[in-house]
């Protein structure tokens, strides 16, 4: 094994250039190791940011973890990069950056923040990872436009992917074994995309991901990178798309990773008020270091150019944007304009979604915020934040709170079910019944209905069918679909015997019809996002705690109408929107859901007597605890 060997660069002046102006989106092609020929010598060509850094020495199994002759060589340009080639280095070698500080004696050993790959946790070390991989995925990219378009059914199941099933002997399948039972099941189910909860490295499995470490590698728990890519190959080959929840708010402090990276608080925020999360005991990336925007821009790229992802789901923005965000009084600064919000964080955002709908028209960039900011699904030319689509939290806290009232107290709170269509239109919206409402002490969905066994039941049918009736593209955790009675767990896997038994399998089969329902009625989804789509019937009707409206397409509509209360109400009058013969295309009391068959099976006919200030209406029956969807013959 021959030692480190001068003159040898990936970096051009321009390079250098960008990455100091925070302009670099595209560092993993630089940074890191990569396997290269330098004057008829095959090696590896490594190099990290280390400012503050007065020695870089790379150690690993290639050098005994001896770095003593292996000193990376420091740029002339002041850019703080050191770099260097060693010859005869290999794919799957283990590495680390011994770093010596410049503000301390304290000799740090360091996992490299561009490594591709990493060696199965509690180990730390990277690995050489400069593999090809040819996709199969052409006509999937061609045509994801539309499929990711606001104007289609975006239907999303969300899986945290070591816990969605566990082989025979009780571990997590891998990647390869995911490609071949998770990929036929999403599609059996009708959803249009798959989210998964953060694959990017982390050391802590029940932190699911979002305490990330490796900002440019799928973990090592269920197999190598291309093991990943073939995974994704296997989704675009069915036709659905594969969202990633990215985590750029913050990090954790292990010693191995970027705390602390060269003695300078080099990636955390030196600032306190700044720089630490109190309610994740974590790390907060220092948007101000155009270094750091780089380095996280980069990766949000990496995973769209080198996995072929079709979204990126920004985690906790929220805690991004708002410099008071958890903190009390006295606790954080305001800004120069005398405001909380944290204008570097916010112009970070701004870039990372101009950068990626630039080079990745075609991706979705979709924001988890929670509260009333203005234009976070405004373009950032329009002075928004840049995103496509948003989390309708409002939606989600307001619905859950409603449906876990005894339905006896409904009508004194019937205004609450109907409230997120008073701002729905304000921004794109995604409806989240998310892995955080399941988690915690929050119980399941299926614990947080009220009643007896068959109204629990026929609630959480009801919640399903009004959420994929109500505007906006729909998201489902892994698990709410077999309506687990226990919370998330994530050691252990899905309780799939729950179908063995008769309710439990007609939740499954509810929320796969109305995947296709979603699917097939265009005005279901076609005006998700104008105000024309949707139109009230009646919102007021208190005492039988009933909604009614009209989802309108662009030459079709159909009529949802959907009861609170755990009463058949026979001979119900609805105004209708004209004269016609309706027809009963959905009701989450039909039998194969586990409902008590209580439908409309014959024509319904209109009659010209008024009825909610329309000229027309129809009498007919809505089943109790239940949702119906009506469509002109």
């Amino acid at each position: 094994m021959g030692s480190m060997v001068k003159g040898y660069s990936l970096f051009s002046e321009f390079d250098i250039e960008l990455f100091a102006a925070g302009k670099h989106f595209n560092l993993f092609e630089k940074f890191g190791s990569h396997i290269v020929r330098h004057e008829g010598d095959s090696g590896c060509y490594f190099s990290v940011y280390a400012p503050a850094a007065k020695r870089v020495e790379v150690v690993g199994d290639f050098n005994y973890w001896s770095g003593s002759e292996y000193a990376l060589n420091v740029r002339w340009d002041g850019s703080g990069i050191w770099e260097g080639f060693i010859p005869k280095v290999e794919n799957g070698q283990t590495y680390k950056y011994r770093i010596y500080s410049s503000h301390d004696d304290k000799i740090r050993e360091k996992a490299d923040p561009y490594a591709r790959q990493y060696e199965m946790p509690p180990k730390t070390a990277s690995i050489v990872c400069d593999k090809s991989y040819k996709w199969t995925d052409d006509k999937w990219i061609k045509k994801r436009g539309g499929h990711n378009s606001l104007e289609a059914p975006i239907s999303v199941y969300e899986v945290h992917l070591g816990s969605w099933r566990k082989n025979n002997e009780g571990y997590s399948l891998s990647y390869i074994e995911l490609a071949n039972s998770l990929v036929d099941y999403v599609v059996d189910m009708g959803f249009s995309h798959v989210e998964f909860l953060p694959v990017m490295e982390h050391p802590f499995y029940p932190s699911w991901g979002y305490l990330s470490t490796g900002y440019f590698a799928p973990t090592s728990r269920y197999g190598n990178p291309n093991d990943f890519k073939y995974l994704i190959d296997k989704f675009h080959e069915s036709g659905i798309g594969v969202i990633l929840d990215w985590v750029p708010a913050h990090f954790p402090s292990d010693e191995h990773a970027l705390a602390d990276f060269d003695g300078s608080q080099l990636y955390e925020h030196p600032d306190r008020s700044k720089g630490f999360h109190p309610d994740w005991n974590s790390l907060i990336f220092n948007f101000e270091r155009p270094q750091i925007q780089s380095f996280l821009i980069s990766s949000a790229h990496f995973w769209c150019q080198q996995f072929h992802i079709d979204g990126l789901r920004v985690d906790a923005v929220v805690s991004m944007i708002y410099l008071d965000y958890s903190r009390e009084e006295g606790e954080w600064s305001p800004n120069i304009y005398g405001s909380n919000i944290y204008l570097a964080s916010v112009d970070m955002l701004k870039e990372l979604n101009k950068s990626i709908y630039s080079a990745y028209p075609d991706v979705q960039m979709i924001a988890e915020e929670s509260t009333a900011y203005d234009g976070v699904t405004r373009p950032v030319h329009n002075n928004g934040l840049g995103f496509e689509l948003k989390w309708m939290m409002g939606w989600m806290n307001d619905t859950l709170e409603y449906f876990s009232k005894d339905p006896v107290h409904r009508k004194y709170h019937h205004h609450e079910i109907s409230r997120s269509l008073t701002y729905a239109f304000s921004e794109n919206y995604i409806l989240p019944l998310s892995h955080d409402e399941v988690v915690h002490g929050k119980q399941s969905l299926l614990s947080k209905m009220p009643g007896d066994e068959w109204q629990k039941f026929a609630n959480l049918r009801l919640l399903y069918t009004y959420m994929f009736t109500h505007p906006g593209q729909k998201l489902l955790f892994m698990g709410d679909e077999l309506a687990q009675a226990d919370e998330w767990n994530v050691n252990n896997s899905l309780p799939w015997h729950l179908l063995d038994q008769k309710y439990h399998k007609g939740i499954q089969e509810i929320v796969k019809k109305l995947n296709a329902i979603y699917k097939k009625e265009t005005s279901l989804f076609n005006n998700n996002y104008v105000q024309s789509g949707f139109e009230w019937i009646d919102y007021s009707d208190n005492e039988n705690t009933i909604l009614a409206y009209i989802r309108k397409g662009e030459k079709e509509s159909v009529v949802v109408i959907l009861n609170f209360s755990p009463v058949v109400r026979n001979d119900y009058r609805v105004g209708m929107p004209g004269k016609g013969a309706y027809q009963e295309i959905f009701s989450s009391d039909a039998a194969v859901f586990g409902g008590g068959n209580v439908i409309n099976s014959m024509a319904i006919k209109t009659e010209k007597i008024k009825m909610h200030n329309r000229e027309w209406s129809c009498s007919l029956t809505i089943p109790p605890l239940a949702g119906i969807v009506l469509k002109l013959k």
